[in-house]
C-alpha cells in the first residue's frame, strides 16, 4: 500500500533531515502558532504544539501520516523561541553565553484516517563558549540567528558557540530522526524515496 508521509514543517533543516535519510515525503507549512508557557512540564508542552501542528496539516490531508515537529532552547527555567528582533536575539546569546541548555524537539506523528497519535520528545545538553560582543554582533549580522529557536543554528555558523553536545545532534537541528523511524517501523510506515512540496 502507498503510505504518504507529509512533513508539516517550513523548516528547510528539518527537511535536509528527511531527505538526507532517503524518506519518501512531501512537505507544507502549518499554520499554527507556537505558544508556551512557563507553568506546563516543557516536554509536554513542546509535543503538544508538535501534534497541533500535525493536526492543522491533516484537516486537508487526512489520509496521510502527518509528522509536526517543534524545538525549543530552554536554560534556567526560560524558554527561549525564535527571537522577535535584534535585541532580542543578542538578549538571547548574552543568556547562553558560558552557560548550558537543553534544545528539546517534540514530534508527532498521526493519521486521521486511521485515528493514529504518536508522539516523543528528545533532549540534548548543549554547552556554550563564553560570547563576547563582537562575536554576537558578527553572527546576528549574518541573520542566520533571527528565525532560530535560542537565536542559533548548530548547522551553520552558530557551531562556533558550541563547545560540546551531549545527546543527538539531529535533536539540537530540529528532528531526531532515528526516534522518527522507530516509530514509523512501529506502525509499520515504510518511508523510502523522494520529496516534493505540495
Amino acid at each position: 500500500m502507498y503510505q504518504k508521509i507529509i512533513l508539516a514543517s517550513g523548516s528547510p533543516r528539518r527537511r535536509e533531515l528527511f531527505a538526507r535519510l532517503g524518506i519518501n515525503f512531501q512537505y507544507t507549512t502549518s499554520a499554527t502558532k507556537e505558544e508556551f508557557n512557563e507553568t506546563e512540564p516543557i516536554e509536554q508542552q513542546v509535543m503538544k504544539v508538535a501534534a497541533m501542528k500535525a493536526y492543522d496539516v491533516a484537516r486537508i490531508y487526512d489520509e496521510a501520516f502527518i509528522v509536526g515537529a517543534d524545538t525549543i532552547v530552554y536554560c534556567e527555567n526560560r524558554i527561549l523561541g525564535k527571537p522577535k528582533d535584534v535585541k532580542d536575539a543578542q538578549d538571547m546569546l548574552n543568556f547562553l553565553s558560558g552557560k548550558m541548555h537543553e534544545v528539546i524537539t517534540g514530534v508527532a506523528v498521526i493519521n486521521k484516517n486511521h485515528k493514529i497519535h504518536e508522539q516523543f520528545y528528545d533532549k540534548t545538553e548543549v554547552y556554550f563558549k563564553k560570547l563576547n560582543n563582537e562575536m554576537i554582533n558578527w553572527y546576528i549580522d549574518s541573520e542566520e540567528p533571527m528565525d532560530k529557536a535560542g537565536a542559533y543554528a548548530i548547522q551553520g555558523k552558530g557551531s562556533l558557540f558550541v563547545e560540546k553536545i551531549v545527546g543527538n545532534y539531529d535533536t539540537v537541528v530540529g528532528l531526531p530522526v532515528g526516534k522518527l523511524l522507530e516509530v514509523f517501523a512501529k506502525l509499520g510506515i515504510k518511508p523510502y524515496g523522494g520529496f516534493h512540496e505540495l
